[in-house]
C-alpha cells in the first residue's frame, strides 16, 4: 500500500509537470500522421503545376539552391517520386550558429520550369504550417535544447506508463475484457473511470511512441551535437559529378529500390546517397536501404540493404515507422491519430482528479483541526 502511494505521487507529479507539453506533442503528433497529405491539401494550388515536356536537371536545382544558400550542411530531396504535375520538395539543412534554433528550411520547385514555388525557414509558418509543426514536435522550436527536452519528456512518459501500469494492474484485464462499467455517480467517478479505461487501452501504443520518440531524439544528449551547432557552416563545396548521373547510377545499381529520400552533399565530408524501400519489403523498415557515392569522384561507396543488417540494426530501423504509424496503412494511421489525443485527455483528467483530491485532503485536515480545537 505504501509503495502504491509513492508510485501514485510520482505518476501524478510527472503528469502535472509535463502535462502541458505532452498535450501539445500529442496533438502535433496526431497531425503529423498525415503530414504529407496535409501539406499537399493545404498547398494544392501552389504545389500542382502544368506538366511539361521533361523534368529539369537535378544538378540545375542543386546549383540554384547552393547559390541562394552559400553555406549549407546539406540538401535533401523529400519526394523523389512525386507524380505528374507535382512540385519537388527539398529540405535545407541550415546552420545559423545558434543553439536555440534547429535550422531546417524548405524550398519547392516546379520540376518542368525550375521556378521556385515556396521557400523559407521552418522556424517560420509561411512556407508550410505542417512542416513548422513537424519541427515543433521534435524540438519545440528551441533547437537542440528543445530536442533534448522532448527526449526527456519521452522518458517521463515511459515512467508514467510504468507507474500507471503498477497502480492500475488489478484493472487491466477487466478493462481489456470490458468488465469495467462507468460509475456515473458524479463527475469525479466518471473522470476516474475514463482515465483508467483510456490509459489502459492506449498503454501499448503510448509505450511504443514514447520509447521511439526518446530514441529518435537521443542525439540531442551528445555534447558534440551541441558544439557543432554553434560552429558556423563553412562555404559550400559543390559536387563535381553530375547529381543526375549519380541518381541514375543508384537506380541501376539497385533496380528494386523505390527512392524515398535523396541527399545532396554540400560539404566535403558528406556523400551523395539515395534511400528507400525495396520491392516486396515491409513498410515498417521505413526505407532504410541505401546506396552511397562520392560526389567528388563518382565512386560507389556502399550498398546497404536492411535485410543484410545485424539484428539490432533491423530493430532500430523500425523505430521511425513505429513512431509515426506509417507501417500499416490507413487503419493504423487512424489509430495513431486517436492515440495522439490520449496524452492530452489523461493529463487533463489526471489534473482534475489530483485537484479534487487536494481539495478533499485540505478539507479533511481543516475539519480535523477544528475537532481538536473543540
Amino acid at each position: 500500500m505504501k509503495l502504491n502511494r509513492q508510485l501514485f505521487k510520482v505518476h501524478s507529479w510527472l503528469g502535472l509537470i509535463n502535462g502541458f507539453f505532452l498535450i501539445l506533442l500529442g496533438l502535433s503528433g496526431s497531425a503529423l500522421v498525415f503530414k504529407d497529405e496535409i501539406d499537399d491539401w493545404a498547398n494544392k494550388e501552389l504545389l500542382t503545376v502544368d506538366v511539361g515536356h521533361r523534368d529539369i536537371r537535378l544538378h540545375y536545382i542543386y546549383e540554384d539552391i547552393t547559390r541562394r544558400y552559400p553555406a549549407l550542411d546539406g540538401i535533401a530531396w523529400l519526394n523523389p517520386k512525386p507524380g505528374l504535375g507535382k512540385a519537388y520538395n527539398f529540405r535545407l539543412y541550415l546552420n545559423d550558429a545558434r543553439i536555440t534554433s534547429y535550422d531546417l528550411g524548405l524550398i519547392s520547385y516546379n520540376p518542368y520550369t525550375g521556378e521556385v514555388l515556396r521557400e523559407g525557414s521552418i522556424d517560420d509558418l509561411s512556407p508550410s504550417v505542417i512542416n513548422w509543426i513537424y519541427q515543433y514536435h521534435f524540438s519545440l522550436q528551441l533547437g537542440v535544447p528543445g530536442a533534448a527536452y522532448v527526449a526527456t519528456l519521452g522518458i517521463c512518459l515511459i515512467i508514467s506508463i510504468i507507474t500507471g501500469l503498477i497502480i492500475y494492474r488489478k484493472y487491466i484485464l477487466k478493462v481489456l475484457t470490458f468488465r469495467i462499467k462507468i460509475n456515473r455517480k458524479n463527475w469525479r467517478t466518471i473522470t476516474s473511470d475514463w482515465h483508467r479505461i483510456i490509459g489502459v487501452w492506449s498503454l501499448f501504443f503510448n509505450a511504443i511512441i514514447a520509447f521511439t520518440g526518446f530514441w529518435l531524439n537521443l542525439f540531442a544528449y551528445e555534447p558534440k551535437v551541441w558544439a557543432n551547432e554553434m560552429i558556423p557552416t563553412p562555404p559550400n563545396t559543390l559536387a563535381k559529378v553530375s547529381l543526375d548521373s549519380l541518381y541514375a547510377q543508384a537506380l541501376l545499381q539497385m533496380p528494386d529500390l523505390t527512392p524515398t529520400y535523396v541527399y545532396f552533399p554540400t560539404q566535403p565530408n558528406k556523400h551523395f546517397f539515395v534511400r528507400g524501400l525495396v520491392e516486396g519489403e515491409a513498410p515498417i523498415w521505413a526505407g532504410n536501404n541505401s546506396i552511397r557515392f562520392d560526389a567528388q569522384t563518382g565512386e560507389l561507396i556502399s550498398i546497404n540493404r536492411i535485410a543484410d543488417e545485424r539484428f539490432w540494426n533491423k530493430v532500430e530501423a523500425t523505430f521511425y515507422s513505429l513512431h509515426i504509424g506509417s507501417y500499416g496503412g490507413l487503419p493504423i494511421k487512424i489509430i495513431y491519430v486517436l492515440i495522439g489525443l490520449t496524452p492530452g485527455f489523461l493529463s487533463i483528467s489526471g489534473f482534475l482528479l489530483w485537484r479534487r483530491r487536494r481539495i478533499r485532503s485540505k478539507a479533511n485536515i481543516e475539519a480535523k483541526n477544528k475537532r481538536s480545537q473543540n
